[in-house]
Parts: structure tokens; sequence; C-alpha cells
């Protein structure tokens, strides 16, 4: 059991790979002028990272902000994965001090693995049942991280069937011109389509003209292949988008119209 910052950290530098930390380091772009520029890896595979912060639990929420604040790239993940757990298994006062440190730290969750791990976990479930106000500040942010945190966190309403928020946080970011911005939307729309494909399709009628292609595409991955490609090419206003679903009577608009032009 791990039980102070300075023995978690030397356990993480202890399991890294030189050969890994290199492929990391163009992995996750942090040459000059890329969106990791000057991050530093010690090249552990995520497994091991998940495993050693199960190790870490004795370790306070103090502590986990400590290790946030560390250069190492794969300190500052376990940290964020403590952090939600602290989150997790905390009291609403706990809770509540986990997220305002996260929101006061975003500045080292700077790279969208540090993102994707911790937001869903900590601003989402934080904010399901409050006011979302904090969403559209972060989704308005200057700062890239802030911007992916805000659709991100709404993750955790997918998952509950709940869309709003993503759509609304989406429209919001719909003109943003980060690629790993347009990736994030982009994701979280197709998670909303492979739970409900009628709301994601309400959203792309008002919205796919203005989407860039990335997201776009993201979006409606898992669309059937002739309706993607339709998507692709511009043509949702043509025809309709779904299958006709038929009307009480077992017939589709396009039955009855096709009887009526017979007679």
């Amino acid at each position: 059991m791990i039980e102070t910052v300075a023995q978690a950290r030397e356990k993480i530098l202890s399991l890294g790979d030189p050969v890994r930390a290199v492929g990391a380091q163009r992995y996750f772009k942090t040459a000059p002028g890329e969106y990791g520029e000057g991050d530093v890896f010690a090249g552990v595979s995520v497994p091991k990272l998940r495993k050693l912060a199960r190790e870490c639990k004795a370790l306070s929420v103090t502590d986990a902000v400590r290790l946030l604040h560390d250069p190492v790239h794969e300190v500052r993940f376990v940290a964020l994965l403590l952090l939600a757990r602290k989150f997790q298994e905390g009291d609403a006062a706990q809770q509540e001090r986990v997220y305002a440190r996260y929101l006061k730290n975003t500045r080292f969750i700077n790279n969208w693995d540090l993102v994707d791990v911790s937001a869903e976990h900590v601003v989402g479930p934080y904010l399901r049942e409050r006011d979302k106000a904090p969403l559209e500040t972060l989704a308005r942010s200057p700062m890239l991280w802030e911007r992916r945190i805000a659709i991100v966190s709404t993750f955790h309403m997918i998952r509950r069937r709940a869309y709003s928020d993503t759509l609304r946080v989406a429209e919001r970011l719909l003109a943003d011109t980060e690629d790993l911005i347009h990736k994030a939307v982009g994701w979280m729309l197709r998670e909303v389509g492979k739970r409900d494909r009628h709301v994601l399709e309400a959203f792309l009628r008002n919205h796919a003209d203005q989407m860039p292609r990335t997201m776009l595409r993201y979006a409606i991955e898992r669309f059937p292949e002739p309706l993607r490609l339709r998507y692709l090419r511009g043509e949702r206003g043509r025809r309709p988008l779904s299958t006709p679903q038929p009307r009480p009577d077992g017939c589709s608009a396009e039955a009855r119209s096709a009887r009526s032009r017979a007679r």
C-alpha cells in the first residue's frame, strides 16, 4: 500500500519504459507548437497506472492535488484517477471539495486522455442535479482543455439517457477551431445516437451543415452505411433520413401515396 506522495511518484517512475516514453511523446503531440507541447512522459501503460492508483487509496484529496501538479504526465494521470475515486467514495462535502479542486487545477489537466479519464467522473456527477451554468462557462473558455471538459463531462448524463446538456454544449462548440474539440463533440453525439438515434438525427437536421467534417464523421460513425454516406455527401435534405415508420394502419406514407396515385 502506498501511503505518501513521494512513494506514489517513485513507484510510477520505476515502472517507466524509455522506449514507450518516446512513443507517447509523439502520440500525445508534445513537440513545439503542438497541443501537448513540453509534456514529459515516463512511459507507463494505462493498465499499470490504474493498478497503481488502487494501491494509492490511502492518499488524501490534498495528496492527489499535489500529484496533479507533477511535471510527469503519468503522475498527473494517477492523480486524476485518485480524484475520481475520492469523488465516487466521498460524502457530499468531499464531493464538493474534489469538484472545486478539480476546476481550480484545470491547467494541469492538459491533454485529452487526462480530461477523458476524469471529467465524466467528477464534473458530470457533481452537476447532474445542479445548475449547469459551469458547463457553459467551461464551453466558453479560451482554454482548449476546459472546453473539452465541458463536453466530455456530459457523458455522465448520456449514460443515464439525459441528452439535453450534451446537445446544448455541442451546439455551443460547433464553431470551435480545435480538432480535439471536433472529435470530442462528435464522440459525445455518437454516444447519444447509440442510445436514441432520433435525438441525434433531430440535432443533425438543424446543425449538420455547420459541423466540422471531423465532428460529423464521428457523430454518424455508427449509422447504416447508406445513411452515413448521404450525410457525408450533403444529401440530407433530398429524402427522408431514416426508414419511414409505419402508421397505425400498417402503411407508410410512401405506400399510401403510391396507392393514391394508382387510383
